[in-house]
């Protein structure tokens, strides 16, 4: 029961409206999947770009919402970071379906994100740290990210070897980005219990 109030410390937690909007974006991930899957025109590839858009904003204003407000929630916590990473994933494996090239990108993403969780959770595990946030390197990478995807989506007349130059670029900021984040954690491994 402790755990539970933990989490949820009144009910209306649930229905917040930076929560709302978490939830909308996770609502949002299915939607660009049936769109971008099934775009074959123009104008399909700028409605999924603009699920993306919507989702970016909404990601932005319920950060902005609850920090303002003060709205923020353990659960809000949990689903901010799950509706992040769950988005930017279904985005990536999509685009592996047009654009072979991708896979390198979802591999990088995939471990870079693996290491972070184990390091997270031995972390916790060995002296109650835990990261706060992600650092801004994290955060260039993840606009950066978006930027080439969504000209990829806007721009298919590119050609491949363009399109392959922007995907190998989007590979090599990932791959910088997890190299950052390897010291940030040897560093809290070495440190003392949080107090």
């Amino acid at each position: 029961m402790a755990e539970h109030k933990k989490w949820i410390q009144k009910k209306s937690d649930l229905w917040s409206i930076p929560n709302i909007l978490g939830y909308f974006r996770l609502a949002l991930i299915p939607v660009f999947a049936w769109i971008y899957m099934h775009a074959d025109t123009a104008a399909e590839n700028f409605a999924a770009a603009c699920v993306i858009g919507v989702s970016g904003l909404t990601d932005m204003f319920d950060g902005k919402i609850a920090r303002h407000f003060n709205m923020i929630t353990e659960l809000g916590k949990l689903i901010d970071p799950v509706a992040d990473k769950a988005t930017f994933g279904v985005i990536l494996i999509c685009m592996t379906i047009k654009h072979p090239w991708m896979l390198t990108v979802v591999i990088l993403f995939l471990l870079k994100e693996g290491f972070m969780a184990v390091m997270g959770l031995l972390l916790l595990k060995k002296n109650g740290r835990k990261l706060d946030g992600a650092m801004w390197y994290g955060k260039v990478c993840t606009a950066a990210l978006y930027v080439i995807i969504v000209l990829i989506m806007l721009f298919p007349q590119m050609g491949g070897s363009v399109i392959n130059g922007l995907i190998a670029a989007g590979a090599v900021i990932m791959a910088a980005t997890w190299a950052m984040y390897i010291p940030v954690f040897y560093k809290m491994w070495h440190s003392g219990p949080e107090r």
